[in-house]
This record gives C-alpha cells, structure tokens and sequence, in this order.
C-alpha cells in the first residue's frame, strides 16, 4: 500500500445538517479540497468535501454523504489521508513531509547510529520523533526540535540526533 499521509482531522458537528468541524494540516489549509478524495488511514472509509468555508481556526466542511448531526457526530477525532503521491512535490532542499523522514537512519552528531525513525507523533504538546533502537528494546521518543535534530540529510537518508541528556 502506498504511504498515506495525514492532511486533517475531523472534530465536532457543526449545525444540524450534517456539517463537520475539520482541522487541515495543509500548508494553504483551503486546499484540502484540491486532494480528492480523503480516507481513513486503512483506506476502508472515503470522504469527498462537497463545500468547505473558513472559520474561526478551523474549517467548516460538508462531506458527500454526511447529512445529519448524528452523521457529523459519528466522525469526530478522525484523521484524514491521501496517498503520498497525491500531494505536491517539494522543491526546498529542507522541507520534507514527515512521512518521508520514516524509515531514516538516526545517528550522533559521533555518527553512533541510534535506530531507525519508525514514526512522527504529535500529542498536543509539540513533535516527537520516534527511533527504534538497533538493539532492539522500547522505542526512544525524542523532541522533534532543532536542538534535538539538527541535521536531516534525506540524500544520506539519515537524522542527527542530540539526546536530550546530551545537550548541555
């Protein structure tokens, strides 16, 4: 299956006709629409917007399908994909979507290699990147900071990382 990548996340209803709150995660967060058709991170559920205006801090969306609150209710804290190769190609040497950092090598700035980065979490308090140590044993959730990883070469498909205990 080709990668997916979150672009948002449904939250309340909103009215009584089967609106939804959206949370885009998209640069330009109006052009969620441009995507087509968004799934569910199994691919099992398709939404197609069928209209979307901007509020507060959010989107204000209707999906095809999606007609009363119950519906909208139903939906709410799910996230949204496309497959990777629907979104725009980047063009600045250190922009990079954060599924392609998966699978990286992660190394000290000594060249120590760490792990590999196996997933990037967001909980509410900022980015974590997360590297499965060669070793084996739990994975290690790190600051995703530019204190913590300064460099990240995708031509060498590797991250620097400074551990936390390390920075001085």
């Amino acid at each position: 299956m080709a990668a997916r990548i979150r672009v948002a996340r449904i939250g309340a209803a909103h009215g009584v006709r089967g609106e939804v709150k959206l949370w885009s995660f998209t640069q330009d967060p109006i052009s969620i629409a441009d995507y087509g058709p968004l799934e569910t991170e199994d691919g099992k559920q398709r939404f197609e917007i069928e209209a979307l205006r901007p509020a507060k801090d959010h989107l204000v969306v209707r999906l095809k399908g999606v007609d009363t609150r119950d519906a909208a209710a139903g939906l709410c804290n799910l996230d949204l994909f496309v497959p990777r190769d629907r979104l725009p190609a980047i063009e600045e040497d250190d922009t990079f979507y954060f599924a392609d950092l998966i699978g990286l090598s992660a190394v000290t700035k000594d060249g120590a290699v760490l792990g590999n980065v196996t997933a990037v979490h967001n909980f509410g308090a900022g980015d974590l990147i997360e590297v499965a140590p060669l070793a084996g044993g739990e994975p290690l959730l790190l600051p995703f900071t530019q204190t913590v990883v300064p460099k990240i070469d995708m031509a060498a498909r590797q991250i620097t990382v400074v551990p936390p205990e390390a920075i001085e």
